[in-house]
């Protein structure tokens, strides 16, 4: 029986997240995205496109955590500057009030995180009406999120490994930890859980996938306690499996406040990181004039948001293999010190790019064509009936 300390603890932290905070309604730079197919989940959609977006542009999907909204999530966190300056597509899934009070995607309810089910199936909708829509390209599909966003990253990232080239979960828990509310808490705090050999049987599970895996880049704040900061090295663990790569990083970094352990396969590319932040709390890195800091939102002069898209291949440097020197500098093995509130909880067909994907604007007419178009490239996919 749970302790009444521990269970007043858990109603607090619920009323806690029942506002959202006012710095998440004001800025907004994003359009919204209307019909992307049957939308199971009821979620939003809004979308960014910087004003030069060339064909055959990656596209980034961001998760807000609970109580934030999209348009709060990109000004804090720079998402959108960053798309303007490295130029590529951003969607931002958005919950609402009706599917979760606290506007937490629910990460843990089976029926919103299975592949072409609930919530998760309403992103994946919404990410091929970007494709086709905007004529993306979908070998660069990214996908990232904080805390209760975090975690459903992690649940796209397992359930449609296929779509995504590489994820970056903030704050968050690793796929199919918890099904129940009573679970999601211990979880968050760091108390039992699924062995590492099941968090991995459970990834291999949640799709028919059997080509490569995206590459994952995990935060975490030392200092967080909302979500333990021993979750990080459960999501990790989960994605050593698939990777096939040895419990050991293959070489770790420590640099103002941040530790960086790193494995990479034979090759020397780096295939999952984790990024713990001395001290922080729950909440997403930012900093180095990228973003502005706000509740959940933590400057610690260190922006994952540039961090994250550089371990993928975006922007200005590519952190996606290992040097020579970082490699030598550290010996194999040897390291440095190192959501979210809730709602009670086949294989797709290969999608070939159109030769020439037409732009259409969602924000303006929606015209029959356009939802015609939209809706015949959701059910050439499977994703629409």
């Amino acid at each position: 029986m749970r302790k009444v300390s521990d269970t007043i603890a858990r109603l607090a932290a619920l009323r806690g997240l029942q506002n959202t905070p006012p710095s998440f309604t004001s800025a907004d730079r994003l359009s919204t995205l209307g019909k992307f197919g049957s939308n199971p989940g009821a979620l939003q959609a809004r979308c960014y496109l910087p004003a030069d977006l060339s064909d055959g542009a990656a596209l980034v999907v961001v998760l807000h955590g609970c109580t934030q909204n999209a348009a709060g999530y990109d000004h804090h966190s720079g998402w959108s500057q960053l798309a303007d300056e490295a130029g590529f597509a951003l969607l931002y899934p958005e919950q609402q009030r009706a599917n979760n009070p606290n506007l937490c995607f629910n990460w843990f309810l089976p029926t919103d995180t299975a592949r072409d089910l609930g919530e998760a199936l309403s992103i994946r909708q919404m990410i091929e009406t970007m494709v086709v829509t905007h004529g993306l390209d979908r070998k660069q599909i990214f996908v990232t999120g904080l805390s209760a966003g975090g975690a459903m990253a992690a649940a796209m990232l397992a359930t449609y490994p296929d779509v995504f080239a590489g994820g970056g979960i903030i704050a968050g828990l690793p796929f199919g930890c918890a099904i129940t509310v009573p679970e999601a808490f211990d979880r968050m705090r760091g108390h039992g859980g699924p062995s590492e050999q099941e968090l991995q049987r459970l990834l291999r599970g949640a799709s028919k996938h059997n080509g490569q895996w995206p590459r994952i880049s995990i935060w975490q704040g030392s200092g967080d306690h909302t979500v333990a900061s021993a979750n990080a090295e459960s999501i990790a663990a989960q994605w050593r499996g698939v990777h096939k790569l040895d419990t050991a990083p293959t070489h770790a970094t420590s640099d103002r406040g941040r530790s960086r352990q790193v494995w990479a396969d034979e090759a020397g590319e780096a295939k999952i990181e984790v990024n713990m932040i001395v001290g922080m709390g729950h909440g997403t890195p930012i900093g180095n004039g990228l973003g502005t800091a706000g509740p959940y939102m933590l400057d610690v002069g260190i922006s994952s948001t540039r961090e994250i898209a550089r371990f993928w291949g975006l922007g200005d440097a590519d952190y996606s293999s290992v040097s020579a020197r970082s490699r030598s500098a550290i010996p194999r093995g040897e390291t440095t010190p190192s959501t979210f509130h809730l709602r009670a909880a086949s294989k797709e067909p290969a999608m070939a790019r159109p030769a020439e994907p037409a732009r259409i604007d969602l924000q303006g007419s929606q015209t029959g064509a356009v939802r015609k178009v939209i809706e015949d490239a959701l059910r050439a996919a499977g994703l629409m009936r």
